[in-house]
């Protein structure tokens, strides 16, 4: 064939294969996902046996489809896995025609993954890759020589073995799960490879397969590994998951498996689902998929279990007898008998309690786990309201061992949330508050993780401060039960905490808590925000604040117990909410609290005169003139020595030491006492625009502002403390990052240049699609010299900016800012003054500007 006739053939066969993926994408969902991928499959089979035939490659060559695609499963836009297979190493006179096989197969439009190997390559490549093993299990001839693939298809049969490929697959599966955990149940997930996802099925096959039980959920329900109903079962997940998949590759035009925000809403549309009861379509999508993730992780499980009991047949660890329905057999809790859970279904509960009570119990077996799983539907009314299962579900959470695992574990296999029917709607919630990352079922479960971390001695070195609490804390349970319940109204319409606290009163009726203890709940699930809108929002500096703090918590007990949960909760949040300095604002409000809880209530001047004190205790170690320091503290107002600690008033002192009457600038710069991020001071001459140029240069070098303090001297100068995180964490070389913040911060001070504009960052994904309204609130304080302004809004670069240059030209003065960024939402708080404040008309302007300048454009 001469070359302008294969350009031809070639083009034709391009056009040919892009109009066939055209037609089946746009015919799809007729027939479903089995019928594209059956389609698509059986187009490329075609198109690569016509590129084989038209380039007349060697008759002793033979073609194989490996991987998805050789199982029957190549979705519109996968990569097309072939293994090119010789009887004897390439020659560097066929190398030529390889590649231009391989070429052409791109010029037609398909995306190719090849390897070229003899049956001896094959087999070494499988030997030491399991990947390569997996693949080459589901080869599947195409074209060239078709005795030389059956020679390799016996070949690599023969050296399988079974037992190393099962465990092998399990072992690559368990690193796959702990690298992508937190992906399983993220707003994002991938449903290929996540846990739950397409791989989890393909894992189970691939081991039946490997096992002779056969390659289809048919086959093993033949084999007695599943039933018909179970069978079905799975079948139907699979289906949904493809159908995603499709779909998912039929929007992006690409190989696409992650479930982005960019794709949920017109997947939902696509699937016809609708706004409502208060959930967005996607919403609903999304929930279906987390509740299809979670079912296939227990297939799997399940499955796999079994797999390894089938090569168990001799039982090598010791027996262990726990009563007539349980026994601890090879690491595992076993049943006595398949009937145990049917016969009394109190078991159902017991066997999670029995988990605890032998911790030399790894889980429960793979017999045990299928009959629970079948059982679960015993789980009604009735079964919530005996005594008995009342009892076990409270000794489980008063027991000492395995309280967060046996709680995951109740969720996984679908009885947490048939036990508490309250949990089982928020299971696969999603949250879009552009700061939680986990459904609402892992969100709980992950604050209930972190509480518990505080009760076991290993973790003590965490949060040492809430270690040392919850030893303290009579019941630890109480707190558990609350963090079960702090979130677990999301999702209804109302407010979540007062609906949540309506639960957990009826939870603790049936349950039996104490009436004290019931309140003690009740509060914590009610205000469960509370101390952490006030230590992130409020100046904690003011004894009013901690006043009207205290006032809303009862006792010392229920400020121990919101203290816990507060930290638990942020923490629970996202890997990247928290940080030190929220840390240290809990902890004070907590001590601060205390304190005033029992009656410790000195006054402004108590606290000038001790922080001084300790403050020149400090100085002294530096030789520096007492008296020039008391000259200069003498210029400040009581509430500056409020608001800083000793350690951080004798730095001030230092670092001004000789310059408080500078015509120019100082900057200074340290490493933060709380381990996190830089402190930066700044001392100026009374200015105006003093907070903008500052928050503008912390922007543009990548910095973020968490807090900052200013205060004015009697003499006219603006004293501004800052703290500020490097959202790299990257303080290797801070001695150079410190000495260059301090020049280039002065320099931008001493510059007479206008103000440079915000920076115009882009926005995230995520708050593209999920946009939140700016929320401005101006309110008046507990000090009539002051008012308190608040704004939540979509986070991104130069939104502190944009707040500082408008409240500069309305001549607002800010004394104090607190910015609290969780992920991409933002909820800063600032203490400001200003004449026109008291104007009704100038204020309904400012917040008009804010709102401005603030908005996701």
């Amino acid at each position: 064939m001469t070359d302008n006739a294969l350009r031809a053939r070639v083009a034709d066969l391009r056009r040919r294969v892009a109009q066939r993926r055209s037609d089946l994408q746009a015919a799809y969902p007729v027939g479903g996902p089995a019928s594209l991928l059956r389609d698509w499959g059986r187009t490329v089979n075609d198109a690569l046996r016509q590129v084989w035939q038209m380039l007349e490659m060697p008759p002793d060559w033979s073609l194989t489809a490996v991987g998805g695609y050789g199982r029957g499963e190549l979705f519109p836009y996968s990569d097309v896995d072939l293994l090119v297979l010789l009887d004897a190493p390439v020659g560097p006179d066929e190398q030529p025609l390889l590649d231009r096989f391989v070429g052409t197969l791109w010029d037609i439009g398909l995306e190719v993954g090849h390897s070229v190997r003899t049956v001896h390559e094959c087999l070494e490549a499988a030997r030491s890759d399991i990947t390569v093993q997996t693949n080459l299990l589901e080869s599947r001839w195409l074209a060239g020589n078709r005795t030389l693939f059956e020679r390799f298809r016996a070949a690599h049969a023969a050296a399988m073995d079974v037992r190393l490929f099962v465990q092998a697959k399990r072992v690559e599966q368990e690193q796959r799960h702990a690298r992508l955990q937190d992906a399983a149940f993220s707003l994002e997930p991938n449903i290929k490879e996540a846990p739950g996802g397409l791989r989890d099925l393909h894992v189970v096959l691939w081991m039946a397969r490997a096992c002779g039980f056969g390659s289809s959920w048919p086959a093993l329900a033949r084999a007695g590994l599943l039933t018909a109903a179970e069978a079905a079962l799975i079948g139907r997940h699979q289906r949904f998951l493809q159908d995603l998949r499709v779909r998912l590759h039929r929007l992006a035009k690409r190989r696409e498996d992650r479930l982005l925000f960019d794709w949920q809403a017109p997947l939902a549309r696509e699937l016809g689902l609708l706004d409502g009861r208060g959930k967005r379509a996607s919403e609903w999508l999304m929930q279906r998929y987390y509740r299809t993730a979670k079912a296939v992780n227990l297939l799997n499980t399940i499955l796999l279990r079994t797999f390894d009991a089938s090569f168990a047949s001799v039982h090598i660890g010791r027996t262990l007898a726990v009563d007539d329905d349980f026994v601890v057999r090879d690491g595992l809790l076993d049943i006595t008998a398949d009937d145990v859970f049917e016969r009394r279904p109190a078991n159902i509960l017991r066997a999670f309690l029995e988990l605890a009570r032998h911790p030399e119990a790894r889980s429960l077996s793979a017999g045990a786990l299928r009959q629970l799983w079948r059982a679960r539907r015993l789980i009604d009314t009735a079964f919530r309201r005996d005594p008995q299962n009342v009892a076990t579900f409270m000794a489980i959470l008063d027991h000492p061992h395995a309280v967060t695992h046996n709680l995951r574990r109740m969720n996984r296999y679908d009885v947490l949330g048939r036990y508490l029917p309250e949990f089982g709607r928020i299971v696969g919630q999603m949250q879009h508050d552009l700061f939680h990352v986990y459904t609402v079922d892992e969100h709980i479960l992950m604050v209930l993780r972190n509480v518990r971390r505080f009760a076991q001695a290993e973790f003590s070195h965490e949060y040492p401060l809430c270690s040392r609490l919850m030893a303290e804390f009579e019941r630890p349970a109480l707190i558990y039960i609350a963090a079960l319940y702090h979130d677990i109204a999301k999702g209804r319409g109302g407010d979540h905490s007062t609906l949540g606290a309506l639960d957990v009163r009826r939870f603790c009726r049936r349950h039996g808590v104490n009436r004290n203890d019931t309140r003690l709940i009740e509060f914590l699930v009610d205000r469960h925000l509370l101390m952490s809108a006030t230590a992130q929002k409020q100046d904690l500096a003011d004894p009013a604040v901690i006043a009207s703090f205290c006032a809303q918590v009862p006792d010392e007990r229920a400020l121990t117990a919101l203290y816990l949960l507060t930290v638990a909760d942020i923490r629970g949040t996202s890997p990247k909410v928290w940080n030190a300095w929220k840390g240290k604002l809990l902890e004070d409000l907590y001590r601060l609290s205390l304190r005033h809880l029992r009656g410790e209530r000195g006054d402004g001047g108590g606290w000038t005169q001790s922080r001084q004190i300790e403050a020149e205790n400090i100085l002294r170690l530096y030789a520096l003139d007492a008296e020039a320091n008391r000259g200069f503290w003498a210029t400040l107002e009581p509430e500056y020595f409020m608001r800083h600690e000793p350690g951080d008033i004798a730095w001030h002192a230092r670092a001004l030491y000789g310059k408080t009457a500078n015509p120019e600038p100082v900057v200074r710069a340290r490493l933060s006492p709380i381990g996190e991020g830089l402190q930066v001071l700044v001392y100026s001459p009374e200015r105006d625009d003093l907070f903008a140029r500052c928050s503008g240069f912390f922007e543009r070098a990548g910095y973020s502002i968490v807090e900052a303090r200013l205060h004015t001297t009697r003499r006219r100068y603006n004293l501004f403390v800052f703290l500020v995180l490097d959202p790299a964490r990257n303080n290797s070389s801070y001695r150079d990052v410190i000495n260059l913040i301090e020049h280039e911060l002065r320099a931008t001070l001493v510059s007479a240049e206008p103000l440079p504009p915000p920076l115009q960052g882009r926005i995230s994904r995520r708050v593209k699609h999920f946009p939140i309204s700016p929320e401005i609130s101006l309110r008046g304080g507990d000090n009539p010299q002051y008012r308190i302004l608040t704004v939540i809004a979509a986070d991104r670069p130069g939104l502190l900016s944009r707040m500082a240059q408008v409240l500069l030209q309305h001549g607002v003065a800010v004394h104090s800012a607190k910015i609290n960024t969780l992920r991409e939402r933002a909820e800063d708080s600032f203490l400001v003054s200003g004449e026109e404040l008291a104007n009704a008309h100038h204020v309904a302007r400012l917040e008009s500007d804010l709102a401005q300048a603030i908005a996701v454009i």
